[in-house]
C-alpha cells in the first residue's frame, strides 16, 4: 500500500493506493482503471509530441483516479463525483 499527502492550496489531502483501488474504481465509475490509465498514457504521449493539451475525457479519467485514491485514504470526504 502506498499513501501520499499532497498540499492543495492550503489543505493537505491524502491519497492511498492499494490492490483495492481497481475494485473501488469499477464499482464507482463502471470502468476498468487499467484501460483508462492506458488511454491516458497514450493521450499524454500524443499530446506531448503534438504540443496539444489533454482532451476533457482524459482529464475526467485523471479526476476519477484522484477521487478514488483520495476517498481510499479518507472515507469521510464526499464521494459524490459522477453520481
Amino acid at each position: 500500500m502506498l499513501k501520499k499527502v499532497i498540499k492543495i492550496g492550503d489543505k493537505e489531502v491524502a491519497f492511498r493506493s492499494s490492490a483495492t483501488v481497481p475494485r473501488l474504481y469499477r464499482a464507482k465509475f463502471k470502468g476498468d482503471i487499467f484501460k483508462d490509465l492506458a488511454k491516458l498514457e497514450s493521450s499524454f504521449n500524443v499530446s506531448k509530441e503534438d504540443g496539444e493539451e489533454f482532451a476533457i475525457d482524459d482529464l475526467e479519467i485523471f479526476e476519477s483516479v484522484a477521487c478514488i485514491t483520495a476517498y481510499h485514504a479518507d472515507s469521510t470526504i464526499p464521494n459524490d463525483i459522477n453520481d
